[in-house]
């Protein structure tokens, strides 16, 4: 099993802790070539027998620390100006480490997915690049791509001077930006890339990031629980288990993340074995993987970067990123937008900036090879934000205030003096909505940091958006030429749109005397880890008696603002509180059966409302599902997807689904969930002959956001 040797490196790194030392050692981040920051206290470490005297000698510094009763000591400079090459010499009792050319300079973390893992043979002019890399005073350091359940102590890398022999597969967003910062400063910068493709920002996370942030509690809770678990099998105390191959195999039916996109994983096992070094910053060029989450990545942001500047021990570090560049990615083509606004707020968090690409990308092509642009507008942030030259404009225009006048909008941009178009031509890429909620294309006109938006046929302007589009490249510019970022704005945005909770149900004359307990947006993921749904509100804990009536309510708007919805209320098919919603993996959730005396209401066409004592039946569990009929289920048949298909005791794909099968009708399904934007879910009959219960539709990103709530009457 792959997986179990990430059980050994925890093991041998333990191990490492606990044997008596013959020689005294460090982490490979301490080697020839290696930069230290400048300016700034430097933390050193290593290991040595415990008790045992170590020294450290750099330039005009002697330390001197003993090894704690584990083998780990730990010693630190005070400030250095630049400069270099120096030598570090390490002495323990019985040998000596000698580190030959040592800079001491600018470092930074770069870090992310397949952009910033983008290598320099890749980008534009690749020859050129690489033949012009001659720069002694740059450091490359780059991060083996593994996972780990549990933070390791060492990579298996070593710092290189940049060349054109070392540069070409070494991330090119790093490279360029590092050439930018020391071009500018003129000292040494070092340069570590910890970066792997496809992955999600969850796993580069440590679990103290998830604390401070409410929303992502759950995440950190089941991977502390998963984690412990994981350590009592490797002590050898969970179950009796203690021979090899027994806690080898146990292991295996408890491991808490399989792959790297598993919260922590990447953190453990290329961030973590890095602490405490002294570092100036991170960037980041991270989110394609989460495109779908919407305003949860702003969240997962919040972790990210306060989890990194806590382990770091520097609450201002600053935080650099990439606003991602358009790109088809076909369906849902607004979750992009979602993901730019969610990166656009992250500014909110001090001391971080941002890179907006919009101008630079390749629609047909994920990964945009100009990425010297890139690293030179990372740099800028830099420059200006971290090292004060602030005559240097770093960012781009952001949305500021809209005033609504009628018939006209008047948009307000922070960060530009005096706006204008890279094409000379008029401003694309603005449009505005009157109340019902209908986007069209604006006439706008620049007036200094301001735009002036106006349509034809809208003579009250509600809403206006800019870039809102998975292909938007938009046109706009400040005067040192960076790119306008997206934005909506308004007094009726798509969230806006839907009705208040207590007006819609109000509606709804079943509804009254039922209370709202648990709710979400299924058109979003709001999954912790793999298992276990995340509510937006659970009310749960407030409720007490009986359960004598179960009701769930689904509401969903459609791109062009329109909202279909359905109630369905039943006689309770359980009275337990943790089976009623979503039936995750965790709740354990199982119902194949029929239910009785339900009420259905809704304003989808085709959907039979009305009283129904018999005739309806509900399909909740978390795992798979097949075609063939179950439960004794009438009108279901083998060989479609549709009333009274059969659970599996294996898988995670996931099935709650309310029918009237005697009217041969799906109410609506929510399958998959999991899956965010890609869940199946509907009110009706899925537009399908083979997939009545929307099995395999994935349409969830279809719909500009919905509402899931489950509600019960008590006696």
């Amino acid at each position: 099993m792959r997986y179990l040797s990430f059980a050994a490196l925890f093991l041998l790194s333990a191990l490492s802790a606990e044997t008596l030392h013959a020689d005294v050692t460090m982490p490979n981040i301490f080697s020839s070539n290696m930069v230290l920051q400048r300016e700034k206290d430097v933390p050193v470490w290593g290991w040595a027998s415990p008790g045992e005297k170590v020294s450290v000698e750099f330039r005009e510094q002697k330390l001197e620390t003993t090894a704690d009763a584990s083998g780990k000591w730990q010693a630190k400079f005070n400030p250095m100006s630049a400069g270099g090459p120096f030598k570090m010499e390490v002495s323990g009792n019985h040998n000596k480490l000698v580190f030959e050319n040592v800079m001491v300079g600018e470092v930074w973390l770069c870090s992310g997915q397949s952009n910033m893992q983008w290598p320099v043979k890749k980008a534009l002019n690749p020859e050129l690049e690489i033949s012009n890399a001659s720069h002694p005073e740059i450091r490359l350091f780059s991060v083996p791509r593994l996972m780990s359940n549990l933070p390791q102590t060492n990579v298996n890398a070593q710092w290189q001077v940049c060349s054109p022999q070392t540069v070409g597969e070494f991330s090119a967003t790093a490279y360029f930006f590092g050439r930018e910062i020391s071009k500018n400063l003129n000292v040494p910068v070092g340069l570590i890339n910890a970066s792997w493709n496809s992955t999600r920002i969850c796993p580069w996370t440590p679990a103290t990031g998830y604390q401070a942030v409410p929303a992502l509690q759950e995440i950190a809770k089941i991977a502390n629980d998963k984690i412990s678990k994981y350590k009592k099998i490797l002590n050898g105390s969970s179950n009796g288990v203690r021979d090899k191959t027994s806690k080898q195999e146990h292991i295996s039916e408890i491991l808490p993340f399989d792959n790297n996109e598993s919260p922590t994983v990447l953190y453990n096992a290329m961030i973590h074995p890095l602490v405490p070094l002294a570092l100036r910053g991170t960037i980041w060029y991270q989110g394609e993987a989460n495109r779908g989450e919407g305003m949860l990545y702003f969240n997962k942001m919040q972790a990210l970067i306060n989890g990194w500047r806590s382990v770091f021990r520097n609450d201002e570090m600053p935080f650099y990123f990439v606003q991602l560049a358009p790109n088809n990615y076909g369906k849902n083509s607004e979750a992009l937008a979602e993901i730019w606004e969610a990166q656009t707020a992250a500014l909110s968090i001090p001391n971080t900036g941002m890179a907006v690409t919009t101008d630079i990308g390749d629609i047909h092509d994920i990964h945009p090879r100009n990425k010297q642009e890139v690293g030179r507008r990372l740099a800028l942030q830099a420059l200006n934000k971290t090292y004060g030259q602030k005559n240097i404009i770093c960012d781009s225009p952001l949305f500021a205030e809209l005033k609504l006048e009628g018939d006209k909008a008047i948009v307000t941009f922070k960060n530009a003096v005096e706006l204008k178009t890279r094409d000379g031509k008029t401003p694309d890429w603005f449009e505005i909505c009157g109340e019902d909620m209908i986007y069209q294309k604006a006439d706008a006109a620049i007036e200094k940091n301001k735009v002036i938006l106006s349509g034809h046929g809208i003579e009250k302007i509600c809403s206006v958006r800019f870039a809102w589009h998975q292909l938007a490249e938009p046109n706009l510019i400040n005067e040192a030429g960076l790119p306008a970022s997206a934005f909506r704005a308004g007094k009726q945005l798509a969230c806006d749109k839907f009705l208040e909770q207590e007006k819609t149900l109000n509606k709804i004359g079943e509804a009254k005397g039922f209370k709202p307990v648990l709710e979400l947006d299924p058109t979003k993921p709001l999954m912790a880890g793999t298992v276990k749904v995340v509510y937006t509100s659970d009310k749960r804990s407030e409720i007490s008696g009986k359960i004598n009536r179960i009701a769930y309510y689904l509401e969903l708007m459609k791109l062009d603002g329109a909202i279909e919805y359905i109630f369905v209320a039943m006689d309770p098919f359980t009275q337990d509180l943790s089976k009623i919603g979503v039936p995750d993996l965790d709740s354990q959730a199982k119902f194949q059966q029929k239910i009785y005396n339900m009420v259905v209401i809704s304003n989808v066409p085709g959907i039979k409302t009305g009283t129904f004592h018999e005739g309806g039946n509900i399909a909740f569990w978390g795992t798979n599902y097949g075609q063939n009929s179950a439960a004794d289920i009438p009108e279901s048949a083998n060989a479609i997807y549709s009333y009274g298909d059969a659970p599996t005791n294996y898988g995670d794909y996931g099935s709650m689904q309310i029918h009237n099968y005697k009217e041969k009708q799906t109410l609506f399904a929510y399958n998959n969930w999991k899956s965010g934007s890609a869940a199946d879910l509907g009110i009706g009959n899925a537009p399908s002959v083979r997939q009545k219960d929307w099995t395999y539709l994935q349409n969830a990103g279809k719909y500009a956001g919905g509402k899931l709530l489950v509600l019960i009457q008590t006696q």
